[in-house]
């Protein structure tokens, strides 16, 4: 499948559900403390959504069986809300959130730490804050007639002159989104020696770089969905959906 040019009216409405997710994501910053669990995060996510006249669009997508993704310290992505899963200061979490708002997707996610930046490990801090200026690297990337593995090439050029060790992972990829949850093209975080997709104007594409403080790849809980480093180490993942515009692009998730 090619990838989807938007209309002026679906990149509207697409607009809409962007900053729908993007302010979610806003309230809930207030409800990140010790002792809370990741179930509370979720409900309190699926309430405000649905009070906005929206569906969280992972709710059983493919058999997912929560509202939200939320995934603490090593695990990579789609980490299942549980009432088990008890947040303490220290920890890291991602809060993936993507809202379908009359018809229309939107997908953006963040960082959070809990009990504020002084309680984070060295690791932790520095890995938060080069996955985030990764993303926009790879932002920064998109324009029209530019390559979709122009965003992989800036994402991996700008974590090599961290001079850390962190590692990009690989089996993870952003998408085409907006009109479904997932699209085409595939949006690769590393330089994969193919230019792949030329970007248009009028495309919608996440970019969401993954990030370990170890090796790069991952491996799966028994409930299938939960991806972690395959060492323990930590992880960290930012999200924004972006439009790619005749002279350069508009990150849509914003509030």
């Amino acid at each position: 499948m090619k990838p989807v040019i938007k209309s002026k009216h679906q990149i509207e409405n697409i607009r809409k559900a962007c900053r729908l997710a993007s302010r979610a994501l806003d309230e809930v910053t207030f409800m990140i403390r010790e002792g809370i669990t990741t179930e509370e995060l979720d409900t309190f996510l699926h309430d405000f959504i649905v009070k906005n006249r929206a569906t969280p669009a992972p709710l059983n997508y493919k058999g997912y069986p929560r509202s939200t993704c939320i995934s603490v310290n090593d695990v990579i992505c789609h980490g299942i809300p549980s009432k088990d899963v008890v947040l303490k200061k220290g920890d890291i979490l991602n809060i993936d959130v993507t809202v379908i708002l009359d018809g229309f997707y939107g997908d953006t996610s963040r960082m959070f730490c809990v009990g504020g930046i002084e309680n984070l490990s060295p690791v932790a801090h520095k890995l938060i804050e080069v996955t985030e200026m990764a993303m926009y690297e790879g932002i920064r990337a998109i324009k029209d007639g530019a390559y979709v593995n122009d965003i992989g090439i800036a994402i991996e050029n700008y974590v090599r002159k961290t001079e850390t060790n962190f590692q990009i992972v690989r089996e993870f990829t952003g998408h085409g989104t907006g009109l479904s949850f997932h699209e085409p093209p595939q949006v690769f975080h590393f330089n994969t020696g193919k230019t792949g997709v030329k970007l248009k104007a009028g495309m919608v594409i996440t970019v969401e770089p993954m990030i370990n403080a170890g090796h790069w790849k991952s491996k799966f809980d028994d409930d299938g969905w939960t991806a972690r480093t395959i060492d323990g180490s930590l992880s960290a993942q930012w999200e924004h959906t972006v439009l790619v515009t005749s002279n350069g692009f508009e990150i849509l998730s914003v509030s």
